[in-house]
């Protein structure tokens, strides 16, 4: 294994357990980021495909484009098929969960929640959908609803090599298993290791799975960190240096000319507002210091800011064609479309 995709290295631990393979199954409930901080996306560049769950739009969404072998369920996995109520954090997604209180905690970090209703489903459901016979492993992490999850889970037909099951409470980081550790051994899963995070285990069958598996956390950097490197137009290290530069002059450049749509997708990605909305000042507040921010704009979002709108969407649409917002993108372009010559290259 040359990288770590993973948080806390949970694909070196999985990987050490179920050997080198090419074509192996997994199953990934709170998928999160396709490539971010994800378990399984190692597997994934190794050949293998599966099933994740991830709720939130915007991730689940990455999938078809990134992974496209993976079957995507958007909606979380729990005790039934149906709707539940899903606390999803703005900007730390990571945070999201079904427990109000662990989205809460995220209000420490600057970060607030809203709650919204999402699909429901069961891991027997979602196996019974054309998954193969064989399941390499099962990761759960989803803010301290593991227990829901598993309870969707028959154990007696679907039996997973190794399960990694995030085992601490969200924000305290308390012990967090004892209500579903016990089940688990009950159905023939031998504990393996505690990374201090995660604990795993391996079904009492799969021997071969055991004698593999790690019992010792493993030291960090035993394989490099992708979640630790610097971005990758700035970072000469990085594998994907040379494109990124390459994507970044080619989009700056492109600048004036592109689609306002997009435009309006890449800049408002984390302010969420309704289009169809009332143009309240809250929001036009939101959607000016999203597109044109900072001090030096300061006086040209107060006169923007008066500007008649039936709705936030055509708000929008308005602070887009002004004057001020065109010459933006142009000053920004002019170092990479030919217009201004530069000494030396920065991006």
């Amino acid at each position: 294994m040359d990288v770590s995709y993973a948080q806390n290295l949970e694909d070196y631990v999985l990987w050490r357990a179920l050997g080198d393979k090419t074509d192996g199954f997994y199953i990934d409930v709170g998928g999160g980021h396709p490539v971010a901080d994800n378990v399984s996306c190692f597997f994934y560049l190794a050949g293998w495909r599966g099933i994740v769950v991830e709720p939130q739009p915007n991730l689940a969404g990455l999938y078809a484009h990134v992974r496209p072998r993976d079957r995507i369920f958007c909606g979380v996995a729990g005790d039934r098929v149906g709707e539940v109520e899903f606390h999803a954090v703005d900007r730390l997604h990571g945070m999201s969960s079904l427990d109000a209180r662990a989205a809460s905690a995220a209000a420490q970090f600057g970060a607030a929640h809203r709650t919204v209703r999402v699909a429901m489903t069961t891991l027997d459901e979602l196996i019974g959908q054309g998954a193969p016979p064989r399941i390499d492993f099962l990761k759960i992490d989803v803010e301290g609803a593991e227990a829901l999850v598993l309870s969707g889970l028959d154990l007696a037909r679907h039996r997973p090599a190794a399960l990694c099951v995030e085992a601490v409470a969200p924000g305290d980081m308390a012990d967090n298993w004892s209500g579903w550790e016990p089940g688990l051994l009950a159905s023939g899963y031998e504990f393996m290791l505690f990374d201090g995070l995660n604990r795993y285990y391996a079904a009492r069958e799969a021997g071969d799975v055991i004698a593999r598996f790690p019992r010792v956390k493993p030291e960090w950097g035993v394989v490099p960190t992708f979640g630790l490197w610097e971005r990758a137009p700035t970072n000469v290290n990085h594998p994907d240096h040379d494109l990124a530069r390459r994507l970044t002059r080619g989009f700056l450049a492109a600048l004036p000319g592109l689609d306002r749509a997009l435009l309006a997708r890449l800049l408002l990605g984390e302010v969420m507002i309704d289009p169809a909305a009332p143009a309240t000042p809250a929001a036009r507040r939101d959607v000016l210091e999203a597109l044109l921010p900072g001090a030096a704009f300061a006086a040209v979002r107060a006169r923007l800011a008066e500007r008649q709108a039936p709705n936030i969407g055509a708000f929008c649409e308005s602070v887009m064609e002004s004057d001020h917002f065109r010459i933006a993108l142009a000053r920004i372009a002019m170092s990479y479309d030919g217009g201004q010559i530069v000494d030396g290259e920065t991006i």
